[in-house]
């Protein structure tokens, strides 16, 4: 998934915590929490299920593609491309768009959309102030913390790079030290992953 589900866990507590109780009222504060938090874990898992479907679709194809010189990496973007047009999915990645952070602007206000959604469709809430200016509020919530996550997450990088011996991106290694300076790094900007 792009986002550790700590991460989602942490976005959703606060998203809870800038509408509770000015624009959604409640008895189960907690409830707002869960409801975001399961509506970002599906937006994120669906693209994850995409991705999982692409490459089952291109194992099939593994033979005609060596035969035939073609790249898996620009056979996997073309026809997750095509999925993504044919089932009307906003990409989830940012970095595929351009955007710096790791979630895409639109894929923000799409989740945003539909956490208001949500929230108007539990019966244990109500929805005290207009929509989009709850929706507006959720983008904020969001935005704020995958900015400060950007620079954790480049901190983190740089200090795994600066290291003495050389290790390569994607080993086991450098991903168990990524991890920890990950989670200095998130504590630094006063965020713990672990509550």
């Amino acid at each position: 998934m792009l986002l550790p589900k700590e991460l989602v866990a942490l976005i959703a507590r606060r998203v809870a915590q800038r509408l509770t109780p000015g624009m959604i009222d409640t008895g189960v504060p907690q409830r707002v929490t869960e409801i975001a938090q399961e509506v970002i874990l599906d937006e994120l898992m669906a693209e994850d299920k995409l991705n999982d479907e692409v490459r089952a679709l291109l194992d099939d194809y593994a033979e005609y593609m060596r035969k035939e010189g073609v790249s898996y990496q620009e056979m996997f973007r073309r026809a997750k491309s095509t999925l993504i047009a044919q089932r009307k999915i906003v990409r989830t990645a940012g970095r595929d768009t351009g955007d710096a952070m790791k979630l895409s602007r639109d894929k923000i206000t799409d989740i945003s959309h539909k956490l208001v959604a949500q929230f108007k469709k539990s019966r244990e809430l109500r929805v005290k102030k207009d929509a989009n200016e709850i929706r507006l509020e959720i983008v904020k919530a969001m935005t704020d913390i995958l900015a400060t996550e950007e620079k954790v997450d480049r901190a983190a990088r740089d200090k795994v790079r600066t290291l003495k011996r050389d290790i390569p991106e994607g080993s086991e290694e450098w991903d168990l030290l990524h991890h920890r300076y990950y989670g200095e790094e998130m504590k630094k900007f006063g965020i713990d992953l672990g509550r």
